[in-house]
């Protein structure tokens, strides 16, 4: 089934409305869909690499704002979930408070690591707001993150073309994790001078 759904995105990349369904995908992947957005841009971009930067735009605005949902959901439904007889009897009698405090401390860094990489970024999406992170924060860090795995996999494909696309698929997630370290790195230099 996921195989056939994979497909199925892939055949949206030649459709007249591909950059709608690129935006639509991109909101529903940061939030609920499985399939990451890479699945229709890489074949864009490859089709039409003029209007690469576009594309990028395009999946990173319609990225943050579907997080914006994914944050609602964490926010609004797992509080409720943690209220669970079920979920006191797995984590303690204060699970959630336990999960925000960490959240608290670490969720800057989670949000920028797991934002560059083809992790499921819903899972950030849903945590940030379970733990109840500055919306800000977690916007601003979304930001930065979406469009740079974005615009990176577009100027790629853009400057490389098609050989780059199996690359992009089978080193990904080295590729942006050590652009995530660097980053991070960045970051805790910063902090600490």
């Amino acid at each position: 089934m996921l195989h056939r759904l994979y497909m199925r995105t892939l055949a949206l990349a030649a459709s007249p409305r591909a950059p709608w369904w690129l935006a639509v995908v991109a909101f529903a992947e940061s939030s609920f869909f499985p399939i990451p957005p890479d699945a229709l841009l890489i074949p864009m971009v490859l089709a039409r690499p003029d209007r690469a930067w576009r594309l990028a735009a395009i999946c990173t605005l319609a990225s943050v704002v579907g997080g914006a949902l994914g944050y609602a959901i964490g926010y609004f439904v797992f509080e409720e979930i943690m209220r669970l007889p079920l979920a006191h009897t797995l984590f303690g009698p204060d699970p959630l408070s336990a999960f925000q405090a960490w959240y608290a401390r670490w969720g800057l860094a989670v949000i920028l690591i797991k934002g560059l990489t083809p992790i499921p970024y819903k899972i950030v999406t849903i945590a940030s707001g379970a733990a109840k992170f500055s919306f800000p924060v977690f916007m601003a860090a979304s930001i930065v993150t979406r469009g740079a795995r974005f615009f990176m996999v577009a100027a790629l494909l853009r400057a490389f073309g098609a050989p780059v696309r199996d690359f992009i698929e089978r080193r990904l997630t080295l590729v942006t994790g050590m652009l995530a370290a660097g980053i991070v790195g960045g970051f805790l230099a910063l902090r600490l001078l």
